[in-house]
């Protein structure tokens, strides 16, 4: 092996010298086997519903099983490292959520992959919209009513956030940033004890998933003020953040298909054809909007630069925040 050379650089270059000779008949071979899709969290979770939906559409599509390899831990740097590490041949694809974009931030060098050298983002395929939401009990009726309460009374109001690093957390914290506020951010042990809390009445606001919030909404126990990235068909009533005045607010769940570098382009193209359109297929979408997806589909570039921006914006907000994760 060339000195400075690793195993992984290895095979990418030969994956990379395939790649120049592919033709179209390659990529219409493709694929002669099952392929597996890594996700990493464990069974049962919003990524793992999301990508069990989606193999089932792509399998219908190429005539081959998708197998779903749950490979949780790390907070996603496990499933998505062996991702990373997988033969490029278009056999093995992972499905990241936000986590992708906020790990390059929340743990620097110690990520043992590079999120924009190491994967090809095949494309963006969905959103989940957080909800800002406080207990029906509380005085403030609008996000501004709650914003003018915290800069009058500092390090007085509580955020509920399920975890150091979470979703959740970064949320709040980007909204205690572009709001100018001094909040106390509670780190629960999950998302489950944070939302008891918050439903109680013991925290004063939080932000909650499209799905998880929206039946507590509609039985009355919480109360929303707004959503990221545009109003939800699964909540019209409520207004985006733009509408409020905090459109730089942008948190969500975001969910994307990646292949290791140095897939063949050919592969890189058809996953890309075939995901893209499941998520625009109008049955397909149907079913996705009822569970609280929001279906996006992305060609490969698109998807690539959006992975570029959000590294970028969360890297200066987990900066801005000195958060840390334990």
């Amino acid at each position: 092996m060339p000195v400075g050379m690793s195993r992984r650089s290895l095979m990418q270059g030969a994956a990379a010298m395939a790649c120049m000779s592919a033709t179209p008949a390659f990529a219409q071979a493709y694929p002669q086997r099952a392929i597996k899709l890594i996700v990493p969290y464990a069974p049962g979770g919003g990524t793992d519903v999301f990508s069990r939906l989606l193999a089932s559409q792509i399998e219908r599509e190429l005539g081959q099983t998708v197998v779903i390899d749950n490979r949780a831990g790390g907070a996603s740097v496990i499933g998505t490292q062996a991702v990373a590490t997988a033969q490029p041949d278009g056999y093995t694809i992972g499905m990241v959520d936000s986590a992708f974009v906020t790990n390059p931030g929340l743990l620097k060098d110690k990520l043992p992959y590079d999120t924009r050298k190491d994967f090809v983002p095949v494309s963006l395929l969905s959103r989940t919209q957080l909800v800002l939401c406080v207990h029906p009990s509380s005085p403030f009726k609008t996000a501004k009513e709650l914003v003018d309460h915290a800069k009058t009374n500092p390090g007085k109001l509580t955020f509920a956030s399920a975890g150091i690093g979470t979703g959740i957390h970064l949320a709040g914290e980007q909204f205690r940033q572009v709001a100018g506020i001094d909040i106390v951010i509670i780190p629960y042990r999950g998302g489950a004890p944070a939302l008891s809390d918050f439903l109680s009445g013991k925290i004063d606001f939080t932000f909650g998933a499209v799905p998880t919030i929206k039946p507590h909404i509609e039985g009355g126990k919480a109360r929303g003020l707004g959503i990221t990235r545009g109003r939800a068909p699964q909540l019209p009533s409520i207004p985006s953040m733009e509408e409020i005045g905090y459109g730089s607010v942008d948190s969500a769940s975001e969910m994307g298909l990646i292949v290791p570098a140095a897939t063949p382009a050919p592969i890189v193209e058809k996953l890309q054809k075939i995901s893209a359109a499941a998520v625009k297929d109008e049955t397909f979408q149907k079913r996705l909007l009822e569970l609280g997806f929001q279906p996006i589909g992305t060609t490969t570039a698109d998807f690539r630069s959006h992975v570029d921006r959000e590294i970028d914006k969360w890297v200066k907000i987990i900066a801005a925040g000195n958060i840390k994760p334990e």
